[in-house]
């Protein structure tokens, strides 16, 4: 499902118009991404799922074209966990 598709299925469950829609997906979105940028950055939607921010160290890679070895740095990604209701539906 893209981003327009969930738009337009937010819209039509709600009732409002698809810019409303699109408003309230896009401040959801930035809600969650000002949340996870903190420190112990983490959002959870009982049910649903939480979203959390967590550092991989840096390490060695490899290029998969040439085999030559690559120092890969280390960063913030964010990971998902899904919640028991999620998880029981699909």
């Amino acid at each position: 499902m893209t981003k327009a598709e969930l738009v337009e299925k937010a819209a039509k469950d709600a009732k409002i118009s698809k810019v409303a829609a699109a408003s309230a997906l896009n401040s959801f979105m930035d809600s969650v991404t000002k949340a996870l940028k903190k420190k112990d950055g983490k959002v959870t939607l009982v049910g649903f799922g939480t979203f959390s921010k967590v550092r991989r160290k840096a390490r060695k890679g490899r290029n998969p074209q040439t085999g030559a070895p690559i120092k890969i740095k280390a960063r913030n990604a964010v990971k998902f966990k899904a919640g028991k209701k999620l998880k029981g539906s699909v």
